[in-house]
């Protein structure tokens, strides 16, 4: 299933890996990548097949894919109140999108092993200080003093149980009765109650329930899986590939080299050269894979890693997340869809409006508009129309939690209101209400 020139899960050690932590132990590092090979996998193949099944129904606008959760999880945010109500929020994303927009909606949450994150530096100065940067809390700890930000391996293993036990509390909710669509009403947060979009998605809500009800009255069982179960995938950036080697096995029913580190993997900007390690590394794994894609992206090259790591053009095995900001996405996405509608290729196609529209507010602080994340998911879309490609997903950072990181919204946050509950460790992300928000206003494009 891979490609002609011979591949290992070790292969990619033979090419420049960019993004990796100075290691201090060598030996210690050697001994946790030893240990984390022989622990259980995170997920399993079939899994793993299931998404890339319905990715490929998203690449022919037969589905929508909703992405979305923290930019980086922190050991101590690992708790059963955040996990759910990050999940809460997506379930509740997915049920508008789903009923709203006449789609399915394939979940897959940025959650149990977002921990590593790419930096532009390997140092940064702290008080005069040169210290190395923070590289997530797989790699080294966020306090600015050099001990803290001494690499340790060790680090990595704890990461592994949090992934583990995230996704056992994971599968508990959307198997167990939580994710049951009877539910929908109760999943109304108390903070959305009180506003305009938990007004819509209370209407929303009372429809679905009495269309199940309707159902059952009829004699149409209503504890079917469908019904009071969901399925629910796992993401992360491929990062640290020591780590992902790791947890890089062999399915025992087809042979075939998968990475149980989570359901989908994607390689991030700063790592997506065609001669890295990292696309060397995935190229081998039958995961699906996710490229972001800048507004500075040569089509050239883009085409060359489609190629490089979908050599067989399977749908479902490859989704390009355009980063490219509301100032961009007009000039860059044009061509790039209608060179690749010209090769041929099957893509899903993914917008993420988070990352190139971050700016700094007047008080200080990292922030992102609102305004310029909707503006750029409906440019988005109405490219793609106009190309007669497909828009086939959204890419959120975004959180349970009621923050205030991103202006804007229902609610108008405003700068001066951005320190009330500014939490995050890394970028700012959407609230419950605004990622509903988001949620409706998607759900009338997907019906177009």
């Amino acid at each position: 299933m891979t490609t002609a020139k011979e591949w290992t899960k070790t292969s990619w050690k033979d090419y420049t890996a960019l993004q990796q932590p100075n290691w201090p132990d060598s030996e210690k590092y050697e001994k946790v990548i030893d240990d984390l090979s022989v622990l259980p996998p995170l997920v399993f193949a079939g899994e793993i097949r299931a998404l890339k099944e319905m990715l490929a129904k998203a690449s022919r606008g037969e589905a929508f894919m909703l992405q979305g959760g923290d930019c980086s999880e922190n050991f101590t945010q690992v708790t059963a109140p955040n996990i759910r109500e990050t999940l809460k929020v997506l379930l509740q994303m997915s049920v508008v999108m789903t009923y709203a927009g006449g789609k399915p909606v394939i979940k897959v949450g940025r959650i149990a092993g977002q921990f590593a994150k790419p930096r532009s530096s390997d140092t940064e100065w702290v008080d005069g200080v040169e210290i190395p940067s923070y590289r997530g809390d797989m790699v080294n700890r966020i306090d600015p003093v050099k001990e803290a930000r001494i690499p340790n391996p060790k680090f990595m293993l704890k990461g592994y149980y949090m992934a583990a036990a995230t996704l056992n509390l994971l599968r508990a909710f959307t198997r167990g009765g939580y994710a049951a669509l009877h539910r929908v009403q109760a999943w109304n947060q108390e903070f959305v109650v009180q506003s305009p979009m938990g007004r819509s998605y209370d209407r929303l809500a009372k429809q679905i329930d009495q269309a199940i009800k309707f159902m059952h009255t009829i004699g149409i069982p209503t504890d079917i899986p469908q019904v009071i179960q969901t399925q629910f995938f796992t993401s992360h950036e491929a990062l640290l590939l020591g780590y992902e080697e790791a947890m890089t096995r062999v399915d025992s029913t087809t042979g075939d080299w998968y990475d149980c580190s989570a359901h989908l993997l994607w390689i991030g900007e700063r790592t997506r050269q065609v001669d890295g390690a990292h696309v060397e590394f995935l190229r081998g794994v039958l995961n699906p894979i996710g490229i972001k894609i800048g507004p500075t992206c040569e089509i050239d090259d883009v085409k060359r890693l489609i190629e490089t790591l979908n050599p067989e053009n399977e749908a479902g095995r490859l989704t390009l997340i355009t980063r490219l900001g509301i100032k961009n996405a007009g000039n860059v996405l044009p061509p790039l869809l209608r060179e690749m509608k010209k090769e041929g290729f099957n893509i899903v196609w993914s917008c993420d409006p988070m990352h190139a529209n971050t700016y700094t507010s007047e008080s200080g602080r990292k922030t992102r508009d609102f305004n310029d994340i909707f503006e750029e998911i409906t440019t988005f879309f109405h490219i793609h129309w106009a190309e007669g490609t497909i828009p086939g997903g959204v890419h959120l950072e975004m959180t349970g939690k009621n923050v205030t990181e991103c202006v804007g919204g229902a609610r108008n946050i405003n700068d001066a209101e951005l320190h009330h509950r500014y939490h995050t460790s890394c970028d700012p992300r959407l609230n419950a209400e605004q990622s509903l928000e988001v949620a409706f206003q998607i759900a009338d494009m997907i019906k177009h």
